[in-house]
């Protein structure tokens, strides 16, 4: 039997979820950045930044879609 949420709390947790993740895949790239883009041209650092700033988005989407479940119809 699983375990039914509603959706205020599903949206709850996944605020604070998806603030976590936004927070982490920040980090990383600021440390991924100072460890390898140190020596690149303007045009790869660019390129770099752009998908790092986009990238967080994939792992997010299964999140927002839990999220915006409809609530299960009440018994």
């Amino acid at each position: 039997m699983a375990i039914s949420m509603l959706i205020r709390t599903r949206k709850l947790i996944g605020t604070f979820a998806l603030f976590a993740l936004v927070v982490v895949w920040s980090l990383l790239a600021m440390a991924l950045a100072q460890s390898v883009l140190v020596s690149t041209t303007g045009w790869i650092a660019a390129l770099y930044y752009v998908v790092a700033g986009l990238g967080w988005v994939l792992p997010a989407m299964p999140l927002v879609r839990w999220m915006s479940r409809p609530d299960a119809p009440a018994r």
